[in-house]
Protein backbone atom coordinates (compact mmCIF):
# COMPACT_ATOMS: atom_id res chain seq x y z
CA UNK A 1 0.00 0.00 0.00
CA UNK A 2 2.68 2.51 -0.69
CA UNK A 3 1.93 4.97 -3.58
CA UNK A 4 4.66 6.08 -5.84
CA UNK A 5 6.19 9.38 -5.04
CA UNK A 6 4.35 9.74 -1.68
CA UNK A 7 5.48 9.58 1.98
CA UNK A 8 5.10 6.80 4.57
CA UNK A 9 3.58 8.70 8.02
CA UNK A 10 6.15 9.78 10.51
CA UNK A 11 6.84 7.31 13.05
CA UNK A 12 5.52 4.42 10.89
CA UNK A 13 8.17 4.35 8.87
CA UNK A 14 10.24 1.01 10.27
CA UNK A 15 7.25 -1.31 10.76
CA UNK A 16 5.48 0.07 7.09
CA UNK A 17 8.86 -0.47 5.49
CA UNK A 18 9.50 -4.09 6.60
CA UNK A 19 6.25 -5.18 5.38
CA UNK A 20 6.67 -3.74 2.25
CA UNK A 21 9.96 -5.27 2.08
CA UNK A 22 8.43 -8.59 3.16
CA UNK A 23 5.91 -8.59 0.40
CA UNK A 24 7.88 -7.47 -1.93
CA UNK A 25 10.25 -10.50 -1.56
CA UNK A 26 7.14 -12.97 -1.79
CA UNK A 27 6.11 -11.78 -5.01
CA UNK A 28 9.59 -11.10 -6.36
CA UNK A 29 9.66 -14.63 -7.88
CA UNK A 30 8.22 -16.43 -11.12
CA UNK A 31 5.98 -18.11 -8.89
CA UNK A 32 2.29 -16.47 -7.73
CA UNK A 33 1.99 -16.40 -4.16
CA UNK A 34 -1.89 -17.19 -4.00
CA UNK A 35 -1.90 -18.65 -7.51
CA UNK A 36 -3.08 -17.79 -10.90
CA UNK A 37 -7.00 -18.89 -10.60
CA UNK A 38 -9.40 -16.41 -9.19
CA UNK A 39 -10.65 -16.81 -5.44
CA UNK A 40 -13.83 -19.09 -5.22
CA UNK A 41 -15.97 -16.89 -3.73
CA UNK A 42 -15.36 -13.85 -6.18
CA UNK A 43 -15.58 -16.59 -8.94
CA UNK A 44 -19.29 -17.87 -7.64
CA UNK A 45 -20.69 -13.80 -7.74
CA UNK A 46 -20.26 -14.43 -11.86
CA UNK A 47 -24.05 -14.37 -11.93
CA UNK A 48 -23.89 -10.90 -10.50
CA UNK A 49 -21.51 -8.96 -13.13
CA UNK A 50 -22.34 -8.02 -16.45
CA UNK A 51 -19.85 -6.78 -19.30
CA UNK A 52 -18.97 -2.85 -19.19
CA UNK A 53 -19.05 -2.59 -15.53
CA UNK A 54 -16.62 -0.71 -13.68
CA UNK A 55 -14.24 -2.40 -10.94
CA UNK A 56 -11.77 -1.64 -8.25
CA UNK A 57 -10.14 -4.65 -6.85
CA UNK A 58 -8.47 -3.75 -3.55
CA UNK A 59 -4.92 -5.09 -2.19
CA UNK A 60 -5.10 -7.36 -5.74
CA UNK A 61 -1.45 -8.43 -5.34
CA UNK A 62 -0.55 -10.52 -8.01
CA UNK A 63 -3.82 -9.76 -9.99
CA UNK A 64 -5.33 -13.14 -10.04
CA UNK A 65 -8.79 -11.74 -8.97
CA UNK A 66 -8.88 -8.14 -10.85
CA UNK A 67 -7.32 -10.10 -14.39
CA UNK A 68 -10.96 -12.50 -13.70
CA UNK A 69 -13.02 -9.91 -13.48
CA UNK A 70 -11.10 -8.42 -16.64
CA UNK A 71 -12.14 -11.60 -18.48
CA UNK A 72 -15.31 -11.06 -17.43
CA UNK A 73 -15.92 -8.24 -19.78
CA UNK A 74 -14.97 -5.46 -16.74
CA UNK A 75 -12.96 -2.40 -16.67
CA UNK A 76 -10.80 -3.13 -13.60
CA UNK A 77 -8.54 -0.95 -11.82
CA UNK A 78 -6.44 -3.05 -9.46
CA UNK A 79 -4.42 -1.35 -6.77
CA UNK A 80 -1.60 -2.48 -4.29
CA UNK A 81 0.85 -1.42 -2.40
CA UNK A 82 3.76 -4.04 -4.19
CA UNK A 83 4.86 -2.79 -7.30
CA UNK A 84 6.48 -5.98 -8.20
CA UNK A 85 3.43 -7.90 -7.50
CA UNK A 86 1.54 -5.43 -9.95
CA UNK A 87 3.82 -5.77 -12.48
CA UNK A 88 3.42 -9.53 -12.30
CA UNK A 89 -0.75 -8.51 -12.01
CA UNK A 90 -0.34 -7.30 -15.83
CA UNK A 91 1.58 -9.98 -17.23
CA UNK A 92 -1.37 -12.18 -15.86
CA UNK A 93 -3.84 -9.98 -18.09
CA UNK A 94 -1.51 -10.45 -21.03
CA UNK A 95 -1.07 -13.99 -20.66
CA UNK A 96 -4.73 -14.35 -20.34
CA UNK A 97 -5.92 -11.80 -23.28
CA UNK A 98 -7.19 -8.95 -20.93
CA UNK A 99 -5.94 -5.52 -19.95
CA UNK A 100 -6.33 -4.25 -16.10
CA UNK A 101 -5.26 -0.87 -15.07
CA UNK A 102 -2.84 -0.63 -12.05
CA UNK A 103 -1.89 1.47 -9.28
CA UNK A 104 0.63 1.20 -6.57
CA UNK A 105 -0.79 3.08 -4.27
CA UNK A 106 -1.27 3.11 0.34
CA UNK A 107 -4.32 2.70 1.27
CA UNK A 108 -4.12 4.42 4.30
CA UNK A 109 -3.70 7.82 2.31
CA UNK A 110 -4.55 7.44 -1.01
CA UNK A 111 -7.10 9.57 -2.61
CA UNK A 112 -9.98 7.10 -3.36
CA UNK A 113 -11.86 9.70 -5.85
CA UNK A 114 -15.05 10.34 -6.03
CA UNK A 115 -17.90 7.64 -6.95
CA UNK A 116 -16.43 5.41 -9.65
CA UNK A 117 -17.37 2.06 -9.88
CA UNK A 118 -20.03 -0.93 -10.45
CA UNK A 119 -18.07 -3.02 -8.17
CA UNK A 120 -15.67 -2.80 -5.22
CA UNK A 121 -13.74 -6.31 -4.81
CA UNK A 122 -11.77 -7.15 -1.31
CA UNK A 123 -10.42 -10.40 -0.96
CA UNK A 124 -8.23 -11.53 2.34
CA UNK A 125 -7.13 -7.98 2.58
CA UNK A 126 -6.89 -8.25 6.37
CA UNK A 127 -3.26 -6.82 6.55
CA UNK A 128 -5.47 -3.91 7.75
CA UNK A 129 -5.43 -3.07 11.80
CA UNK A 130 -9.19 -1.99 13.11
CA UNK A 131 -8.09 1.90 12.24
CA UNK A 132 -7.36 1.23 9.28
CA UNK A 133 -9.86 -1.11 8.26
CA UNK A 134 -12.35 0.90 9.54
CA UNK A 135 -11.28 3.54 6.92
CA UNK A 136 -10.86 1.14 4.36
CA UNK A 137 -14.60 -0.10 4.68
CA UNK A 138 -16.20 3.21 4.77
CA UNK A 139 -14.58 4.59 1.64
CA UNK A 140 -14.91 1.34 -0.40
CA UNK A 141 -18.56 2.11 0.18
CA UNK A 142 -17.81 5.44 -0.79
CA UNK A 143 -16.47 5.08 -4.40
CA UNK A 144 -19.44 2.40 -5.26
CA UNK A 145 -21.87 4.52 -7.56
CA UNK A 146 -25.92 3.65 -6.82
CA UNK A 147 -26.25 0.18 -6.93
CA UNK A 148 -22.78 -1.07 -7.03
CA UNK A 149 -21.70 -4.06 -5.12
CA UNK A 150 -19.40 -4.52 -2.54
CA UNK A 151 -18.12 -8.90 -2.73
CA UNK A 152 -15.86 -9.24 0.13
CA UNK A 153 -13.93 -12.23 1.35
CA UNK A 154 -12.02 -12.69 4.66
CA UNK A 155 -11.56 -15.14 7.49
CA UNK A 156 -13.12 -15.42 10.95
CA UNK A 157 -11.21 -15.63 14.33
CA UNK A 158 -11.69 -19.64 14.07
CA UNK A 159 -9.05 -19.06 11.38
CA UNK A 160 -6.27 -19.08 13.87
CA UNK A 161 -6.75 -22.38 14.88
CA UNK A 162 -6.06 -23.51 11.11
CA UNK A 163 -3.21 -21.34 10.62
CA UNK A 164 -3.66 -22.32 6.74
CA UNK A 165 -3.11 -18.33 5.86
CA UNK A 166 -4.42 -15.05 7.13
CA UNK A 167 -2.67 -12.60 9.88
CA UNK A 168 -2.06 -13.62 13.46
CA UNK A 169 -3.77 -10.55 14.86
CA UNK A 170 -7.32 -11.40 16.03
CA UNK A 171 -8.39 -7.97 15.53
CA UNK A 172 -7.55 -8.35 12.20
CA UNK A 173 -10.22 -10.61 11.39
CA UNK A 174 -13.91 -10.59 10.49
CA UNK A 175 -17.45 -11.62 12.00
CA UNK A 176 -20.62 -11.42 11.13
CA UNK A 177 -21.72 -8.77 13.42
CA UNK A 178 -18.63 -6.61 12.48
CA UNK A 179 -19.86 -6.62 8.79
CA UNK A 180 -23.49 -5.95 9.12
CA UNK A 181 -22.17 -2.84 11.31
CA UNK A 182 -19.73 -2.00 9.31
CA UNK A 183 -21.58 -1.82 6.28
CA UNK A 184 -25.48 -1.10 8.20
CA UNK A 185 -25.81 1.58 5.34
CA UNK A 186 -25.94 -1.14 2.19
CA UNK A 187 -28.04 -3.72 1.64
CA UNK A 188 -27.05 -6.80 2.65
CA UNK A 189 -27.70 -9.71 -0.22
CA UNK A 190 -25.64 -12.32 1.01
CA UNK A 191 -23.35 -12.87 4.45
CA UNK A 192 -22.34 -16.34 5.12
CA UNK A 193 -20.04 -17.95 7.63
CA UNK A 194 -18.41 -21.32 6.79
CA UNK A 195 -15.53 -23.42 6.56
CA UNK A 196 -13.82 -24.82 3.47
CA UNK A 197 -11.14 -25.96 1.78
CA UNK A 198 -9.13 -23.37 0.10
CA UNK A 199 -6.30 -24.08 -2.63
CA UNK A 200 -4.42 -20.17 -3.34
CA UNK A 201 -0.53 -21.46 -4.34
CA UNK A 202 1.39 -21.72 -1.47
CA UNK A 203 -0.46 -18.20 0.86
CA UNK A 204 -3.69 -19.78 1.11
CA UNK A 205 -3.77 -23.79 1.30
CA UNK A 206 -5.82 -26.39 3.83
CA UNK A 207 -9.42 -25.92 5.69
CA UNK A 208 -10.31 -22.41 6.78
CA UNK A 209 -12.51 -20.54 8.50
CA UNK A 210 -14.28 -18.11 6.09
CA UNK A 211 -17.12 -15.38 5.62
CA UNK A 212 -18.37 -13.69 2.75
CA UNK A 213 -20.30 -10.22 2.57
CA UNK A 214 -22.40 -9.48 -1.02
CA UNK A 215 -23.61 -6.25 -0.06
CA UNK A 216 -25.64 -3.30 -2.58
CA UNK A 217 -25.11 -0.27 -2.35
Amino acid sequence: MIEQGAGIPPGDEPERTTELERWNARFAGEQYWFGTEPNAFLASQRHRLRPGMTALAVADGEGRNGVWLAQQGLKVLAVDFSQPALDKARGLAAKRGVAIDTLCVDLATWDWGPPSFDVVAAIFIQFASPPLRASIFRRMQEVLLPEGLLLLEGYRPEQLEYRTGGPPQVENLNTARMLREAFSGMKILQLAEYDAEVAEGSGHHGMSALIDLVAQK
